[in-house]
Order: C-alpha cells, then structure tokens, then sequence
C-alpha cells in the first residue's frame, strides 16, 4: 500500500468511526440513563458525558472501533446495519464494563485525559458500574425482536466469560518473575483479552446480516487476528505513544510492570539487554530515567521490531479470513478501512 493509499484509508476509517460514534452515543446514553443514580452518574463520567458533580461535559467517549466493526461487518455481508444498531450498542458497552474494571485493576488514574472513574468515584462504584453496563449489554440483545438476537446474546456471554480468562491471565503473569513467562502464553492472553471481543463484534454483525455459520466464524477470524494486531499497537503505544495524545503517562506500562507483548518478546530474546530488561523488571522502576532505559533495553533486544512485524503478520491472517466470507474487496472496503486503522493508529 502507498503513502496516499494508507492516507485514504486512514481518512475513510476516521469518518467511518465519527459516524458510528454519533449514530450510536443516543442508544448508549439511553441505556445509561436507565441505571440508578449513582450508576449512572459514574458511567455518566466515564462516557464523557458529565464531570465529576454531574455537570455536562464534551469529553471523548473512544473510538467507537467496536461497534464499528459490528455495523461494517452487517453490511458487507449484505445485511442492514440499523437492524444490527442493539448488537452494536451491546459490545460498545461490554467493552466499557472492561476498561472500568481493567482501570481498577491496574491502578490506571487516567483514561482520556482525565482522571478514571475509580480515581473520581472510587473502587466499589467503578466495578458496581462496570457489572451493570455489562447487565446491560445483554439486556439489550435480550430485549431485540431481531432472530439474531438469542444467538448474539450467547455469543457475547461466551466472549465476556473468554476475556475474563485472558484478564486473569494476565493478572497472574504479572505475580511470575521476568524469566518465568513465555511469549505463546502472552500472545494467548493477549488474544482472549483483546481478540476475543473484537471478532464478537465481526460475528455479531455477521449474525444480524443472516450470514451462515461458515460466514459467521471467518468473521470472528478475521476480528480476532486484527484484534490482535491492536494490541500489538496499542502495547507499543503504552511504551513509546505520545502523553499528549494518548491521555497516559509516558511508558506507564513499563512503570507498571506490564508484561506486554512487546516486554515479554525481549525478555525471551537471549539478548544481553533481555537481562538488562530483567533486572530492570525486577526492580522498582518509578524514575523517567529507568523507563527510557527499560525502553531502550526492548528496543535493542529486538520487542519494538518483533511486535511490529507481528501485527503485520496477524493483519494479513485477518484479511485471509474477511477473503472466505467477503469474497469481494469492495463490499469489504470498510472492514478493510477499520484493519487498517488498528495497526497505522499512534494513540
């Protein structure tokens, strides 16, 4: 692909993403406004939606990838995608119900360029609030007199059940020392925390479509390997992504020890800054200067360039699968769009 390819690309997936972000912020806000007071103003919050005393707020809710990726895959299968609106609200909210949970669990204090909902609301309301975005994500699909709707419903409970394991995982690989974890385990966390919920998403859309089987597990394929490929980035962005634009810490991921794809990669690389990466590991690691040397030591030993070429790699077995159930590259050009996105994206 040219420069102005990937350019042209970039600007579809963006418009791509604006217009999902408005065509389903309504169906989100209304189900948030369901919940009880004090649920309520917490995912009030975190959406974006107000501040922390409840007045109204423009903040970002995300990126809208997610339901994007359900509506998209819905219409290159031949479906309508306002019939596939509930699903797409659905995973936009059990994707919520993970970040609200994971930002409790890795003590992040920031998400969006404000403090997290934790932070502002504290521990027990984050996750109380999370359980019920994700009560209402199912309630959702419950309640749509859409035929896809008790398989969807099943499928997303079997997904969230799937990146619960891969969060524990990677909560348990975080106890283990630098030199007990192995790269297989870390690509297999990796795909059930991020991948999992990113082929839901293909598979739901594929499902509202009326698609067969055949067509439903290739597009559950195809968002698995590009969720994937997402988390290769979005690793690399935890390390080397600009505060300005990402809303984080500079290598906060390093601060936290994180045993990302992009770390785990050098650890196991045999390389004498492996061991320099261990040590480092196995200390504290609070000072800017230790996570620049922390950086450095990925870089040398080879994680920057083994997890870049890997979400290449996973972006290509994901265009594989979109091939088996679109066969045609045009019906396919915004799933292709999204794919692009996840891996050129800097923040």
């Amino acid at each position: 692909m040219t420069s102005t390819d990937a350019a042209m690309e970039g600007r579809k997936a963006a418009e791509l993403l604006e217009h999902t972000r408005n065509a389903v912020d309504p169906h989100i806000r209304a189900a948030v406004e369901t919940l009880p007071g004090a649920m309520r103003r917490v995912a009030m919050y975190h959406f974006g939606w107000q501040n922390a005393d409840g007045t109204p707020a423009s903040g970002q809710a995300g990126k809208a990838i997610r339901p994007a990726l359900v509506l998209a895959a819905a219409r290159a299968l031949g479906g309508d995608p306002e019939t596939a609106m509930r699903a797409a609200v659905a995973v936009e909210l059990a994707h919520n119900f993970t970040l609200l949970h994971d930002d409790v669990i890795d003590e992040d204090a920031t998400r969006r360029h404000r403090p997290t909902a934790w932070a502002v609301f504290g521990v027990p309301d984050a996750v109380i609030t999370g359980d019920a975005m994700l009560a209402l994500a199912l309630r959702l699909l419950a309640d749509d007199p859409h035929p896809a709707s008790p398989h969807a419903s099943a499928r997303l409970a079997a997904c969230v059940i799937e990146l619960c394991a891969g969060q524990q995982a990677d909560c348990a690989l975080e106890e283990r020392g630098p030199e007990d974890v192995t790269l297989d385990e870390c690509v297999a966390m990796a795909m059930a925390k991020t991948g999992a919920l990113l082929g839901c998403a293909c598979a739901l859309g594929a499902l509202y479509s009326g698609a067969g089987e055949r067509e439903v597990r290739a597009m559950d394929g195809f968002g698995r390997e590009a969720g994937l490929a997402f988390q290769l980035i979005d690793d690399l962005i935890g390390i080397w992504g600009d505060t300005d634009r990402t809303g984080k810490p500079a290598g906060a991921d390093l601060t936290a020890h994180k045993k990302s794809l992009p770390v785990v990669a050098a650890l196991t690389s045999g390389t004498p800054a492996a061991d320099e990466l261990a040590a480092l590991y196995r200390g504290a690691m609070n000072t800017q200067e230790e996570v620049r040397t922390a950086a450095d030591a990925i870089d040398r030993a080879g994680g920057r360039d083994w997890a870049q070429t890997s979400a290449a790699d996973r972006m290509a077995r994901a265009v594989h699968h979109l091939s088996v159930a679109v066969p045609g590259t045009e019906a396919a050009g915004d799933l292709l769009a999204l794919a692009e996105f996840v891996t050129r994206r800097t923040h």
